[in-house]
This record gives C-alpha cells, sequence and structure tokens, in this order.
C-alpha cells in the first residue's frame, strides 16, 4: 500500500514538472512572439537591447581573411574602451602601427593602420555587418595612393 503511495505521487510530481515545463515554454514563446502594447514600456526588450549594445564590440574577435587576395586580419583583445590588438598577415606577418574600434552611427567601425615594407601607412577602415557576420569597407593603399572598396569573412575555427 505504502509503495503504491510514492508510485502515485512520483507520476503527480512528474506531471506536475511536465505541466510547468509546458507552462514556461509556451510562455516564451509568447513573449517573443506578442508585441509590448502601444504605449507600455518594453522595459525587457531595452534591457536586452542594451545588454547586446555593451558588450556587440566582443563579436571583433577572431581571424578575419579577405576572400579576394586571402589577407589575414587578427583580431583579439577587443576592450571597452576602442582598444585592440591586431595582426596582419600577407601571408607573412605585416607590421600594425595601430588599432582601434568604435561605435559609429549605429555600427561598430574599426580602424587598422599598416606600417611596413611596400606597407607605408595602408588603411583599413571597415564596418562590422552583425547581419552577414563580415567586416566590410575600404583599403588605402598607401604605395598605390588608391582606395578600394574590400569585405573580410570571419574564419571558422575548427576546435
Amino acid at each position: 500500500m505504502i509503495h503504491e503511495s510514492k508510485r502515485l505521487l512520483l507520476r503527480s510530481e512528474r506531471r506536475l514538472m511536465r505541466t510547468v515545463l509546458s507552462f514556461s515554454i509556451m510562455a516564451g514563446l509568447l513573449v517573443m512572439i506578442i508585441p509590448p502594447a502601444a504605449g507600455m514600456p518594453a522595459t525587457i526588450e531595452w534591457a536586452q537591447s542594451h545588454q547586446d549594445d555593451r558588450n556587440d564590440f566582443l563579436r571583433l574577435e577572431g581571424r578575419w581573411v579577405r576572400p579576394d587576395g586571402g589577407y589575414v586580419l587578427e583580431l583579439r583583445e577587443v576592450k571597452k574602451d576602442g582598444g585592440l590588438k591586431a595582426a596582419y598577415f600577407n601571408p607573412r606577418p605585416i607590421r600594425v602601427y595601430q588599432a582601434r574600434w568604435r561605435h559609429k552611427g549605429g555600427n561598430i567601425a574599426v580602424f587598422v593602420e599598416l606600417r611596413d615594407i611596400n606597407y607605408p601607412g595602408s588603411k583599413y577602415d571597415l564596418r562590422y555587418d552583425p547581419v552577414s557576420d563580415r567586416l566590410n569597407g575600404t583599403y588605402f593603399q598607401a604605395v598605390e595612393k588608391q582606395t578600394y572598396a574590400i569585405e573580410f569573412v570571419r574564419i571558422k575555427s575548427t576546435d
């Protein structure tokens, strides 16, 4: 008799847990689907978007390649104050004189200046596109004094 009571109790607890889980999932879906009522402050949406804004610069970290030539730009140690460390390879390392990022017009902008043999002040002005996960912008080739439209795509980690 006691054994039967425990089994019924466990069955009830499992039903309750399934009900709570189902309700939680449905509530989460409703929050995602139904927009806030007009005039009602969207506090949760605002908080989430600003949390994303505070950390969006971290998306810059990684290795990026220019599909038109195989040039590699590595961005690491991206800091909140706009600092970052950059390395550039063609295919050997090219000296990066300075690199920084900032928010500009609602986008993340990256500036990289190269100073090495055949790169006397060549510069990248890039914008991060979160939809395509690409860096798009211009490259000023200092020797030729020419500016080119370019893009970098993220090199996916094989780990």
